[in-house]
């Protein structure tokens, strides 16, 4: 692909209002207009470049929806406070009483939540498909379908999917392609393989710091000015503003994500490499064994390698849940939701961050109650780290006694 989301990321770096090495923050909720009439052009939206109210934007916002517009190749971006307030204003922009969804099966447990519990309040219906078939995707489209949603890497099955083919069942039956790349930044381009609208939370890897949590969503002007209009925009009337702090604090952060980002993958490709040789029960897109993996390397950024997240199956919650004591009493991470921090983390899925999906779905799709999943940190010293998870599932049970 020749599109390089990290050469568009550091484009046009932007110096604060004194020559600072980093822009200036924008600490302020309202701004001055010179005449009534500059107000009300800026209402209507037909004053470019003027800021109205920070619930709308703020300058701060505005750089970093800039920056991540940039990386994913979109015209707009817009930001907001939550990953969750990015999926939920993008949805309720698209989506109103009567209308359809096809999504993955295998998503984040609020996604699952917000379409199969919260919606239906408004009379908005989801449909729930194996996101590796597309078959069952364009079955399961219906003449009221607005969107189909899924993530590129599925959480936590760890499923690719086949955006570009996904893209032709969109235009054929039109309706918007949503995508969300929280798994896989830099590594994956969904826009430029046809996705609508790509969403993060900026929470995970994009952050890195798990300081704070944020969201964005990046589409068309057409689609980020709908979603900021004062009339009937979901994102502005909804509020699901990003503070102008962390907006700045994220900024900077996004300097060093294409370092972070292949050294998450390398470290994950080295501990998949060795566990599996090692007869773990382990799931990784670099692995050949993995089902997705032809489909993994047609479609990612090369240099950025394959991710950092790893699953583990354990095979019961019971052992899941001692491997992952015995191995944060050994320091070998933390035993935690979220991801893309500079320290491993893991947790058991069906019980955590997939929680929300009902026991019966979760057999359904696969998901084992053993299941551990991992977002590998950047650990220097990934041999040791090998070594230390190693002797833990020995100690387990979850691994059998091999030779060194």
């Amino acid at each position: 692909m020749s599109f390089n989301p990290a050469e568009q990321l550091e484009k046009n770096p932007i110096q604060g209002q004194f020559k600072g090495v980093n822009p200036s923050i924008s600490d302020s909720a309202t701004f001055t207009f010179k005449t009534g009439q500059d107000m009300m052009d800026t209402f209507e939206g037909k004053s470019e470049g003027a800021f109205l109210y920070s619930r709308h934007t703020s300058p701060s916002n505005m750089y970093l929806a800039n920056a991540l517009a940039a990386m994913e190749g979109t015209e707009e971006a817009n930001v907001a406070a939550s990953g969750m307030g990015a999926i939920s204003t993008t949805i309720l922009q698209i989506c109103g009483a009567g209308d359809h969804i096809v999504s993955s099966r295998t998503i984040y447990g609020g996604s699952y939540a917000i379409m199969k519990n919260y919606l239906p309040k408004l009379n908005i219906q989801t449909t729930f498909v194996d996101v590796t078939s597309l078959e069952a995707i364009e079955a399961a489209i219906q003449p009221n379908t607005k969107m189909i949603y899924c993530e590129v890497m599925s959480n936590p099955l760890l499923e690719i999917a086949n955006i570009p083919e996904m893209k032709k069942i969109a235009e054929k039956h039109n309706v918007l392609l949503v995508v969300d790349n929280t798994f896989t930044p830099l590594i994956m381009s969904p826009y430029q393989m046809g996705a609508d609208i790509v969403i993060h939370s900026l929470t995970k890897f994009i952050n890195g710091m798990n300081d704070t949590v944020g969201g964005v969503v990046c589409a068309s002007t057409d689609f980020i000015n709908a979603t900021k209009s004062v009339i009937d925009g979901a994102a502005m009337l909804i509020g699901s503003t990003m503070d102008s702090l962390r907006s700045a604090s994220i900024l900077k952060n996004t300097h060093t994500l294409a370092i972070r980002m292949k050294k998450h993958s390398e470290n994950a490709l080295y501990i998949s490499q060795k566990l599996e040789q090692d007869g773990a029960r382990i799931v990784y897109p670099g692995l050949a064994s993995h089902k997705d993996h032809e489909l993994f390397k047609d479609l990612h950024n090369t240099e950025f390698g394959f991710g950092g997240m790893i699953t583990i199956d354990a095979l019961t919650l019971e052992k899941a849940n001692h491997l992952m004591k015995v191995m944060q009493e050994q320091n070998l991470g933390d035993l935690a939701v979220s991801l893309g921090f500079y320290r491993t983390l893991f947790n058991a899925p069906g019980t955590g961050t997939s929680s929300e999906v009902p026991e019966d779905e979760q057999k359904e799709m696969g998901l084992s109650p053993g299941l551990v999943r991992f977002s590998m940190g950047l650990d220097h010293n990934i041999e040791k780290t090998y070594q230390g998870i190693r002797q833990c599932m020995l100690e387990v049970g979850v691994l059998e006694s091999v030779a060194v």
